[in-house]
Parts: structure tokens; C-alpha cells; sequence
């Protein structure tokens, strides 16, 4: 009998591409849970599937609903969890931080005693964030050796932040006072196609993306360009979640997980301007509104605890990365889409 896997957040870019990854490698059901009023374009390409019931399912809850999120693991009894739905727009948080901190705090708490009442034997991923380490101090990064590693002090720098905090210790604590396989896991900076359009790399993606169909002027709006980010390819990392739920899965463990390219989020930029037959036409500006209140700003992950307990490399070069999110936006922008220019 096939194994079943539930998927929170399958509508966002990692829940769908997690979908992608099992459907492809296993013969597992997989149950995505969402909320009605989901958008489904990241599982556009899954429907035919979803209404011929063909391995994947669609469940319903809100992570604020405590009965729904309750009845969906008491029908669907999962063998595996990977919990990804979260509010988890770092920017949106300072404007939202009581809506940030029920979702992803208290909504994990209601997965995980769900999943403690029904099916406990379940192997439970709770994805956290490294967001959690926030403001490390260069010093502190110096004696860590230029990274982060899994025991660096938590920091958070945002509503979004503190809620992961929350999140992290909660799967933890489950883990720990019920003897649940629960593991968390804090994934560094991750990108690709579908990713949502508040996060740098995409506004900027779709930004170039609109200039060069004429929707915009030749200005690309930004933020903050001095932090120091870490990048992993989404599909790189969902393949780094099935290795965890499936190799060795040690309950209580936490793990950072991350790429292994580094670089200024404006040298992001320019490699992205690069790739644009209107490069040369092309201005930078400064949007006070794309200011954090507060940034984490030196996020450069140590992740051989994790690779020495899977054997798990990232494999997606940071070029092929930023043109597929490029060539989403592209893609998207040809077909008449409209997008709000945030």
C-alpha cells in the first residue's frame, strides 16, 4: 500500500514544487491542504490530476481553524507531513504582526496536535526559517567561522522572523514531550519559478520581465541592496525535504539547510539586469517602501550537519536559478497577465 503525504501550503512555490518532486519520484498519495480561497496558478498544471483523483488531493483548512485543520489529519492519516503554509512575508509581518504570529505560531501548534491525536507515528517536517538568526553580528559570524550554523543565538529582525522562532521551538517541543518524529528545519534564502513577487529576486524578475514587454518604464524599483544573501534553488531545495522525511529521520533534530552561492542582493540584481536585452536602457531606484524597519543582513548558512546525515548538495547552479525565474515572469507577462508593480 502507497504511503500518503500531506502537504500544507501546497499552493505556494515550495508546497507545489514539493508536489512535483514526489509525484515524480514516488508512487506516494499526496494530500495538499489549502484554504478555499486558495489561488491555484502553482498547481495549474496539477488539476488534470487533482480531479481525476489521480494521487493528489486537495484538503481544505484555514491554519486559524482549529476544527478544520483537526478534521483534515483525522481523515487523511498521513505516513508523512511536511508543514510549509505559513504568512511568510517577512515585509507584511510589520503590518500584520498579529495575523503573522496566530498563523505561525499558533497554526503549527494546531498541526501538531492534530497530528499528535490522530496519527503520531506520522514523520512531521516543520519548516522554520533562517530568518530566525536575524542580525548576526559580524563578529559572531567570524567565530562561527564566515557561517551560520545551527547553535548561532537566535536574532529574529521581524514580526515574520518571531513567528518562526515560535515555530521552530513548538516542532521541537512536540518532538521532545511526546516522543513524535518531528523534525524543523531552517532553509536559507530559496528561489525559482513561482515565486511570489514580494520576495527581491521575483519583483525584480517580474520588473525586468514587464519593462522589456513595454508594460512599465525602465526603472526597476528596489530596497535594501546591501544585505548579504545565500541562494538555493527551490527544486533543489524540496528534494532536500523528501531526503529528510526519508533518510534517518531523527525526531527532535533541527537543521540548516541553504545554496552555496553568496552574494549582495544587488549583485543579484545587475546579474539579473544582464540577462535583458534592455540592460543598457535600464535605471535603479531606491523605493522607501521596499525598506524594511530592520533587515537580516549576513545570511551565510553551514549546512554540514545536514549534508552529513543525507548526503544532500545543492545541484542548481545560481545561474539557471535566476533564468528560470526570469523566464517565468516572461512567460506569465506574455499572456496578458496583470500584476500589481510592488
Amino acid at each position: 500500500m502507497s504511503k500518503k503525504i500531506l502537504i500544507t501550503g501546497i499552493t505556494g512555490m515550495v508546497g507545489s514544487h514539493l508536489a512535483d518532486f514526489v509525484m515524480e519520484n514516488t508512487d506516494w498519495k499526496i494530500y495538499g491542504m489549502c484554504r478555499w480561497r486558495s489561488p491555484l496558478d502553482n498547481i495549474e498544471h496539477l488539476i488534470d490530476d487533482i480531479n481525476k483523483k489521480h494521487r493528489i488531493h486537495l484538503v481544505y483548512a484555514d491554519l486559524r481553524d482549529t476544527i478544520a485543520v483537526d478534521q483534515v489529519f483525522k481523515e487523511v492519516k498521513p505516513d508523512y507531513v511536511s508543514h510549509l503554509a505559513a504568512q511568510s512575508y517577512p515585509k507584511t509581518s510589520f503590518t500584520a504582526p498579529l495575523d503573522t504570529l496566530d498563523t505561525n505560531i499558533q497554526g503549527t501548534a494546531r498541526v501538531l496536535e492534530s497530528i499528535k491525536n490522530h496519527c503520531p507515528k506520522a514523520i512531521v517536517h516543520i519548516c522554520a526559517s533562517s530568518e530566525v538568526f536575524g542580525r548576526v553580528k559580524k563578529e559572531k559570524l567570524d567565530e562561527m567561522g564566515g557561517t551560520i550554523n545551527e547553535e548561532c543565538t537566535f536574532h529574529p529582525a521581524s514580526p515574520y522572523a518571531i513567528s518562526k522562532v515560535g515555530t521552530d521551538l513548538i516542532g521541537r517541543y512536540y518532538a521532545e514531550a511526546f516522543g513524535m518524529t518531528v523534525m524543523t528545519t531552517r532553509m536559507f534564502t530559496h528561489t525559482g519559478p513561482r515565486r511570489g513577487d514580494v520576495f527581491a529576486e521575483s519583483t525584480f524578475a517580474k520588473q525586468i520581465a514587464m519593462i522589456e514587454a513595454g508594460v512599465i518604464p525602465p526603472v526597476i524599483k528596489v530596497g535594501n541592496l546591501d544585505s548579504l544573501r545565500t541562494f538555493a534553488d527551490v527544486r533543489d531545495a524540496v528534494r532536500a525535504y523528501y531526503m529528510l522525511l526519508t533518510i534517518k529521520p531523527t525526531s527532535g533534530e533541527y537543521y540548516n539547510i541553504g545554496g552555496q552561492y553568496t552574494c549582495k542582493v544587488g549583485d543579484m540584481l545587475n546579474f539579473l539586469i544582464s540577462l535583458s536585452p534592455m540592460k543598457d536602457k535600464i535605471k535603479v531606484e531606491v523605493d522607501p517602501e521596499r525598506l524594511r524597519p530592520i533587515d537580516a543582513d549576513l545570511q551565510i548558512p553551514n549546512t554540514d550537519k545536514f549534508t552529513q546525515h543525507t548526503g544532500w548538495v545543492p545541484e542548481i547552479p545560481f545561474e539557471k536559478t535566476m533564468i528560470d525565474l526570469l523566464n517565468y515572469w516572461r512567460k506569465r507577462i506574455s499572456k496578458g497577465e496583470k500584476f500589481l508593480q510592488r
